[in-house]
């Protein structure tokens, strides 16, 4: 293992090896570990006591941050010629249809988040496979298949995202950047969690909620107290 860097050893010497913080400690002490130049981002990670194998213990859903992501997120809306203009005023960055459909069938994925409409979705299904593998293919459960697309842009835009347990049973996400107030991390951290107990599949036996990781880029994780999530 190579040699820790000054504030790397700064940093790990924050942590105190073995505890679990409350979320208000951790959500101030994962700004005070990190010392990227860029302003790096603020993720969580949850293990879940399910079996994601099993159809009836999958977790996905979504969740709008009360403070966003503090990311510029790039949206492209499929949409007939009559919702377009709704679209570009909501803030998409690409409106159109068969000219996008082409280009993603050429490869083009420069876009976060693909919101269509149920009509349009038979044309979007042929592009599966390039949007699929990529987290990019829109879905009603999402909320990115709808007739409102400009609700579903605005709601984007301002933080609204989408989530998936691993095979490991384990959610990962940003919730935010170091820049944002220690509150401001905090009452992401606990929007998102309280997202997830709501979400508990009734098939889930034992501990649902088993762990709590905060960390920012390139920082070591702290771990979090479930029970401080219920914390004010």
């Amino acid at each position: 293992m190579g040699k820790l860097t000054k504030k790397q050893k700064l940093a790990a010497e924050k942590i105190e090896a073995g505890k679990a913080y409350s979320l208000k400690e951790a959500s101030a002490l994962v700004k005070e570990i990190t010392f990227t130049k860029f302003d790096a981002s603020v993720d969580i990670d949850v293990r879940l006591g399910i079996d994601p194998r099993k159809s009836n213990q999958m977790v996905r859903g979504v969740v709008s941050l009360p403070h966003g992501t503090g990311k510029v997120t790039r949206v492209l809306v499929l949409c007939t010629p009559d919702a377009e203009a709704a679209a570009k005023e909501a803030g998409a960055d690409y409106v159109g249809l068969d000219e996008y459909i082409e280009k993603i069938k050429g490869g083009w994925t420069d876009v976060d988040v693909i919101i269509t409409m149920p009509s349009i979705m038979g044309k979007i299904g042929a592009l599966g496979r390039v949007l699929g593998p990529r987290g990019l293919m829109p879905n009603p459960k999402s909320g990115t298949v709808t007739m409102d697309v400009a609700k579903a842009v605005k709601e984007v835009k301002q933080g609204k995202i989408d989530f998936k347990v691993d095979k490991s049973g384990i959610v990962h996400t940003s919730i935010g950047k170091v820049s944002f107030t220690a509150d401001q991390i905090r009452d992401n951290a606990k929007e998102f969690v309280s997202t997830l107990i709501k979400l508990k599949p009734s098939a889930a036996k034992g501990t649902y909620i088993k762990s709590i990781y905060l960390s920012s880029t390139m920082s070591a994780g702290i771990k979090i107290d479930p029970k401080s999530v219920e914390e004010i």
